[in-house]
């Protein structure tokens, strides 16, 4: 079938825009990737939204939420020495074995009857969350044409963060669901359910399928792989690539820094300090979400058309007015006003940083460097909820606290016009670029 021929699936919702010119196998993988990282949002959105209900389910202070929390995002480092595989057996693999670990991480965290019980299994969950985002990522940069290679990642994130949606949606019957939060997190398992529907339906991508037959690499190329060694790929990346890796860290640290101090405590700091219920704090997730994830649509096409790093920088510049709004603003109509461009600015510049990581970097090494974007953000986010405990005793201080540190967002916008520019350019191109 001709790249024209596609039609438009039931799955994208008319309001994301209209496609461009796919063929069905781009659409199709379009289909399986954002259905399985839908999950990642799901995951994210409940330790959000439940934030309150799950620190008094398993006893955890709240002078100590920021520390605790920041452990959560540590658990992601570990990816660094699962995405690397990719690039030796496969995207395809990899990523199925990604979609079984957090789907079970999910599970096992509605068991958690200790603080230490709940990082534990959200520690174990974040490895395998992100590591399916980057390789994820990698699946459809290397899948689809040059000309829609923004959209299609921005297409992908706009439906995955579908899963915030669903998240905020069961939150908003927690006092009614049988053991509460925890009936959200035992949802969890059904990726697990899915796994021969995404066996089925994603294909190995044709460039690393290329790359192995260029090389003479087999499918086995990593039997002598040992974890010990998880760092060798990293090193070989920056020792390559040490301008572009040193740019690409810099930038993911900064922005992940500000992000999460700003995101993590929205549904906490409006129901302590604004009284909402459950219920109003949902419908914002979801009614404000709808409006807010456009951007990873509007980033996507625009980064195609201008380029990513103006783009970017734009909305990483704008993040933190959104930020101050939210907390430090008069409250009333303007929380969810904010709330929609905290999630428009920050989905459309994290489309960009996704997009620009995967994009300047060899097939050989896509992978392994979409997976140490991936654990720079990690050390971000631990470090921005570290800075967000540090002397704040209260949900007042956690306001001011967030809206400060959000300023690194500014920073990294700044730092992302550094990088080579690649939009409209095939990766083999852009992996020659100076």
């Amino acid at each position: 079938m001709s790249a024209a021929a596609a039609k438009r699936p039931w799955w994208i919702p008319p309001f994301l825009g209209r496609l461009p010119p796919l063929e069905d196998r781009h659409i199709k993988l379009l289909g399986v990737v954002s259905l399985a990282l839908l999950f990642e949002g799901y995951d994210l959105s409940i330790i959000t939204s439940a934030l309150k209900h799950i620190a008094e389910g398993v006893g955890m202070e709240e002078d100590k939420m920021g520390g605790l929390l920041g452990l959560v995002r540590i658990g992601g480092l570990p990816a660094l020495a699962v995405v690397p595989v990719a690039d030796r057996i496969g995207r395809r693999p990899v990523f199925l074995a990604t979609v079984v670990g957090f789907s079970v991480g999910t599970f096992l965290t509605a068991f958690a009857q200790t603080p230490a019980h709940f990082v534990a299994a959200q520690m174990f969950t974040r490895t395998f969350l992100l590591a399916g985002v980057a390789i994820g990522m990698v699946l459809i940069a290397e899948e689809f044409p040059a000309e829609h290679r923004g959209w299609g990642i921005g297409m992908t994130a706009a439906l995955a963060a579908f899963g915030h949606g669903l998240g905020a949606l069961g939150f908003a019957f927690i006092d009614l669901l049988p053991f509460g939060w925890r009936s959200l997190y035992a949802m969890g398992i059904l990726p697990v359910l899915l796994l021969p529907m995404f066996r089925r339906n994603l294909p190995e991508t044709s460039r690393f399928i290329a790359n192995q037959l260029a090389t003479g690499k087999a499918s086995t190329a990593d039997t002598g792989h040992r974890w010990r060694d998880a760092l060798q790929p990293v090193i070989d990346l920056a020792t390559a690539f040490p301008g572009r890796t040193a740019l690409v860290s810099l930038t993911a640290l900064l922005v992940a820094t500000g992000e999460v101090s700003v995101f993590q405590f929205t549904s906490y700091i409006v129901q302590k300090l604004h009284g909402w219920s459950p219920g109003q704090y949902s419908f914002m997730v979801i009614a404000g979400g709808m409006i807010g994830i456009i951007g990873n649509i509007v980033a996507g096409k625009q980064g195609d058309k201008h380029g990513r790093r103006i783009v970017g920088a734009v909305f990483f510049l704008l993040y933190p007015a959104a930020a101050w709004l939210f907390y430090r603003g008069p409250g009333g109509a303007a929380l969810p006003i904010a709330y929609i461009f905290i999630v428009f600015c920050g989905t459309a510049g994290s489309v960009i940083l996704r997009a620009i990581s995967t994009e300047l970097f060899p097939t050989s090494f896509r992978s392994t460097a979409s997976g140490w974007t991936v654990s720079v953000q990690t050390l971000g986010w631990a470090l921005g909820l570290w800075l967000l405990g540090m002397g704040s005793d209260n949900a007042e201080q956690i306001a001011s606290a967030a809206a400060w540190i959000s300023l690194t967002v500014a920073v990294g916008g700044l730092v992302l016009l550094r990088l080579p520019e690649t939009r409209g350019r095939e990766l083999e191109d852009i992996s020659r670029l100076d």
